[in-house]
């Protein structure tokens, strides 16, 4: 017997038709079989479902950093960083500012956890800063500011909030700049490597996800400047371009040894990763050309080829090492292979990208410059560029093969420049749109199937913003710092939206 016609057959026909003139029209167009145009407009349906929904699974959180939002720099046995030295120097930070109150974080901690369990975050990434622990950088370790990261993490376990704890946000020891120039020294990676020891047998019971290191590009190419002082702490001026590499070296060293530490002392199975803010390329055009171009500037351009690069393969890029010259770091038997230590996932840090298309030249791709009027948020490096998180983490598979390695959105977010209202509210409509535009090319990359498997925004709060001092904002959280009272932003409440539905709204 055959079943009746269903009720909505009216429906159905009109669904059938309307997708076989579509599948027609396709036909027509392009010359494909009607086979292979019905597959890629499956396909496009899956990658653009309606409701732009994120897996079950998919990770929400936030961020901080220790000496952007901790203060108490001089309690409970805590000893200057190179931030607090940098920071104190005229003219290094906006204003004279520096991270000593910041967003007394550390006094405060419980109230921020119930917002972020307010917020809805399942995740939160912070800092575990290195002259808390062990003040001197090496030797006697501080309980006192381990105890601060037990009831840290204590209350967000107790608030369903998974800890991610990054072991080094660039508020390296000052004691060890004074005692061998810290990342130019060798001895810096061995230091580095027994705290993450010690730290991490006092909080593996906790903590099973760690990231070993921030931003290296940061604190190496911006921390050392040749007969110049850098920007960033610990502003050293070296006398060659090599000296400056090499302290690249030395921290990818400092990464690949503290791996192996983590796993030789974790009392838990532990998840480890390596936090990179690397460049990212985006095809002007999605055309076949073009993306090939993209894969080689990926990998060739010289920051990713001496940070992102060595570090998932072992190896540093041939054709950056070329360019660099002599200006190469210094290698010796063995740093490779402890500096490509297997991750269990990738930190991904996207804020901005560049355009690029092929060319006719020796290395087959060029780098646009974008024109003077293109799109920036409240950040003179900041531009609009979506499209770069979703390329980022294609390129990670692509142009390095790891089309297995997890990767989490370790930071996104921009600096805007918010206004109170008269009844109190932050109307911070275009981080609204700068996130919305983002999460767009996030959830692009999980519906086809790139290993992306979380999101953390930055920053929870406004806070301490290196050089630029208090004068930048970067959180979803407003704070007064005269009175340190915290008040959601608008973007706090569409994010949260965002989490509770698991979609993009």
């Amino acid at each position: 017997m055959n079943d009746p016609e269903p009720k909505n057959s009216g429906s159905n026909r009109r669904t059938f038709l309307s997708q076989t003139a579509g599948l027609a029209a396709i036909v027509a167009a392009t010359g494909m079989t009607p086979a292979i145009a019905q597959a890629q407009s499956e396909s496009s349906r899956r990658i653009w479902p309606d409701r732009f929904s994120f897996p079950p699974d998919f990770g929400w959180g936030a961020a901080t950093a220790a000496y952007q939002v901790e203060g108490a720099a001089s309690e409970d046995g805590r000893k200057p960083s190179v931030w607090d030295t940098f920071s104190r120097v005229p003219g290094h930070v906006k204003n004279g500012d520096t991270g000593d109150v910041a967003c007394d974080h550390y006094h405060r901690f419980a109230d921020d956890v119930k917002l972020m369990a307010e917020l809805g975050v399942k995740h939160y990434r912070f800092s575990i800063a290195w002259p808390r622990v062990i003040p001197d950088g090496r030797g006697a370790v501080n309980e006192k500011g381990v105890d601060f990261y037990r009831r840290l993490t204590d209350t967000l376990l107790d608030h369903g909030i998974t800890p991610h704890a990054t072991l080094f946000h660039w508020d390296g020891p000052q004691a060890l700049e004074d005692l061998y120039g810290s990342w130019r020294s060798r001895e810096m990676a061995k230091d580095f490597a027994e705290y993450c020891s010690q730290t991490v047998k006092r909080l593996g019971d906790r903590i099973t996800n760690w990231m070993t290191i921030n931003e290296i590009y940061c604190f190496t190419y911006m921390g050392y400047g040749v007969d110049k002082t850098p920007p960033h702490a610990p502003g050293t001026i070296v006398k060659s371009r090599q000296e400056v590499l090499q302290t690249v070296h030395h921290a990818l060293l400092a990464h690949g040894l503290g791996t192996l530490a983590i796993r030789a002392a974790t009392p838990k199975p532990a998840n480890v990763a390596l936090v990179v803010n690397f460049d990212t390329y985006v095809p002007v055009l999605e055309t076949p050309e073009n993306i090939e171009a993209t894969k080689r500037a990926f990998v060739a351009e010289e920051h990713n080829g001496t940070v992102l690069v060595p570090a998932l393969t072992g190896a540093y890029n041939e054709t950056a090492i070329e360019t660099l010259g002599a200006n190469a770091p210094k290698v010796e038997d063995g740093d490779m292979k402890i500096i490509g230590q297997p991750l269990d996932t990738l930190g991904y840090n996207n804020y901005t990208g560049s355009y690029v298309r092929a060319a006719d030249n020796a290395r087959g791709y060029e780098i646009l410059p974008l024109p003077r009027e293109y799109p920036q948020m409240h950040m003179p490096w900041l531009n609009f560029v979506p499209e770069s998180l979703y390329w980022g983490v294609r390129m990670v598979s692509e142009a390095l093969g790891k089309k297995d390695l997890p990767i989490v959105i370790s930071e996104n977010g921009c600096a805007t420049d918010d206004e109170v209202t008269a009844n109190g509210e932050v109307l911070d409509l275009s981080r609204i749109m700068y996130l919305r535009s983002y999460l767009k090319n996030a959830h692009r990359a999980v519906s086809e199937g790139y290993p992306l498997k979380g999101y953390f925004h930055w920053s929870f709060m406004d806070n301490f913003e290196w050089t630029w001092g208090y004068t930048r904002r970067f959180g979803i959280t407003r704070v007064d710092y005269a009175t340190q009272t915290r008040t959601p932003k608008e973007s706090f409440r569409w994010y949260q939206k965002t989490i509770a539905e698991n979609r993009l709204v």
